[in-house]
């Protein structure tokens, strides 16, 4: 069995306990607690399968604060179930939340990184293949704008599987200088276009 096979069959064992989750809340079952956690639990099976498949859902700034709310409610449940003694059907639903987050909180955190293709546009994929193709030489790019008082200029190389680039910006006579580094081009891009306005037609081998 392949990673991806099994990670789509982890995704299948999710869907299913959440739905065994509803139809016992539904049923007199569950608790106001567990009809929070199912919600919590429901976008938390969204966002797996968007891992699975490898489709960007409701964009990645969710994913990993629901991974920290993931985190802390399981170790506050695990808390209070080794330190109170509650009900049977409330320590259940305890137990059954804390097991069923802790996956999730490492793929969730994984599935909110932005430096990944499944958040880019298609036309920032399009274009990262052609920044791919200019870096192929191994010459660092440079680009340089200037737009009334406002002036960026950038350097990119690639380093083993990074992207590298170095920009600095200027406006009203400050000027301020950063560096940033992304494991996918098309991220690189869409980075340039919103601090710098350059695009990669812009970019050309170093002097």
């Amino acid at each position: 069995m392949n990673l991806q096979r099994a990670y789509r069959l982890l995704a299948v064992f999710y869907s299913l306990l959440l739905l065994i989750g509803l139809i016992a809340l539904l049923a007199g079952g569950g608790t106001p607690l567990a009809l929070a956690q199912l919600v919590v639990g429901g976008l938390a099976v969204v966002g797996l399968w968007g891992y699975v498949l490898q489709r960007g859902f409701m964009g990645p700034r969710m994913w990993r604060p629901l991974a920290g709310v993931l985190a802390v409610g399981a170790a506050l449940q695990l808390f209070a179930l080794l330190a109170t003694s509650p009900d049977g059907v409330t320590a259940t639903w305890m137990l059954t939340s804390a097991v069923f987050s802790a996956l999730l909180v490492v793929i969730l955190y994984r599935y909110g990184d932005r430096d990944q293709a499944i958040w880019a546009t298609a036309k920032a994929i399009a274009d990262g293949h052609r920044l791919e193709t200019k870096l192929a030489g191994k010459a660092p790019l440079e680009g340089h704008r200037r737009d009334g008082g406002r002036e960026a200029s950038v350097r990119v190389v690639k380093a083993g599987s990074e992207y590298r680039t170095q920009v600095v910006r200027r406006r009203d006579g400050r000027q301020e200088e950063f560096d940033a580094s992304f494991h996918h081009p098309a991220t690189l891009v869409a980075f340039l276009e919103q601090f710098t306005e350059l695009s990669v037609e812009d970019l050309t081998p170093a002097a």
